[in-house]
């Protein structure tokens, strides 16, 4: 059987750059060499994209940017091209592919900026297709699709920055209306990782997290403190998805932050959570109902705060959690035995069967 070709695309003209070469450093060693040809496709902070035939390490450092062999290359959005178009001296060069991995996160790759790409292509790829990756990554709009499919979850108020801009304090009134209680979190609507995310503890203190948030995105999300222990679910499939055992995260931070996801170590993480069996079953059967309202496949990560009185809140989901070291997505699934070979395969076979391929 001839061996099938598969780019994983990592970088990104993201805030959460560095954190996708780590994950698609992962990925790329995960991926059975005896059934796939590896391309490596590179974009840089700038947005550059760069195909790359070095060292997993490289890609893991960052350094994978400086290679001299490093050439200008692109996913093709036109179906009969199918593949990498390569640049060279003389004219380009096409590398025909069967599917792509684009382990991006965050902004211009988890929000459905790569996938529509990659649905104009005709190309198959892991993970959510093109509303569903942008739905999840509104928080706005994510929230507003849970309250509608009657999903726990923590009141909220959201606004534009322009409408507050133009007048700050009836919007700063509206939100304590809707809101009375502090503390409060203040996020950007699009935006991952936790960046630009504060908690907000007085009206001082909401006006400069809105801020933060502002450098973000130009839409607001603010929610209500929900004390609880903070649970996470992996989801894996299509049309008949699979919740793994539900794992918790005890933060180094006052709340998991960006520092506390990757850089700190002091985070801890306990597989399976420090839940009774009858919330575990319950975590599981929100994160499915959730990935079903938003229309996910492939994979997601499905976060919750779970209360001492028994309530399970869903926080938000994630169509490309991270896969690094520390990660609980690939954690939660090799506890549920589906060890990372195995569940990097199998995320492939997905894509597949969505693109409605024959992986033969």
């Amino acid at each position: 059987m001839d061996k099938k070709r598969i780019a994983v695309i990592f970088g990104g003209k993201s805030s959460e750059h560095s954190v996708s070469e780590v994950s698609a450093a992962y990925v790329i060693s995960q991926i059975p060499k005896d059934k796939y040809d590896i391309y490596m496709l590179g974009i840089t902070k700038s947005g550059r994209w760069l195909l790359y035939d070095g060292s997993i390490d490289s890609v893991r450092d960052g350094s994978w940017v400086k290679n001299e062999n490093n050439r200008t290359a692109f996913i093709s959005p036109d179906p009969t091209v199918g593949g990498i178009t390569v640049l060279t001296e003389g004219g380009s060069n096409i590398i025909k592919l069967d599917c792509v991995f684009p382990v991006l996160h965050g902004k211009n790759g988890e929000d459905g900026t790569i996938q529509g790409l990659l649905d104009l292509s005709g190309i198959p790829y892991v993970g959510c297709g093109t509303l569903a990756s942008a739905d999840c990554m509104d928080k706005i709009v994510t929230n507003i699709i849970f309250q509608y499919n009657g999903i726990d979850q923590a009141d909220f108020s959201w606004f534009n920055i322009t409408d507050y801009r133009n007048d700050p304090e009836s919007i700063i009134a509206k939100t304590e209306k809707e809101l009375p209680q502090y503390p409060v979190f203040v996020k950007p609507a699009n935006a991952g990782s936790s960046v630009g995310v504060s908690k907000a503890n007085s009206r001082k203190e909401l006006i400069a997290a809105i801020e933060k948030a502002a450098n973000e995105d130009d839409r607001i999300l603010i929610e209500e403190c929900i004390i609880g222990k903070e649970v996470e679910c992996a989801v894996l499939g299509n049309n008949y998805p699979v919740a793994s055992v539900p794992g918790e995260i005890a933060p180094a931070a006052e709340f998991y932050d960006y520092d506390a996801k990757y850089n700190n170590a002091d985070s801890k993480l306990f597989i399976p959570a420090r839940i009774s069996e009858e919330l575990m079953e319950k975590v599981k059967t929100s994160a499915v109902k959730a990935y079903k309202a938003l229309n996910c496949s492939g994979l997601s990560r499905v976060d919750f705060f779970v209360t001492e009185d028994g309530r399970v809140l869903l926080n938000e989901i994630n169509t490309l959690p991270g896969f690094t070291s520390i990660s609980m997505y690939p954690k939660l699934m090799a506890e549920s035995n589906i060890p990372g070979s195995k569940l990097i395969e199998r995320l492939i076979e997905l894509a597949y069967e969505r693109a409605g391929v024959k992986n033969v």
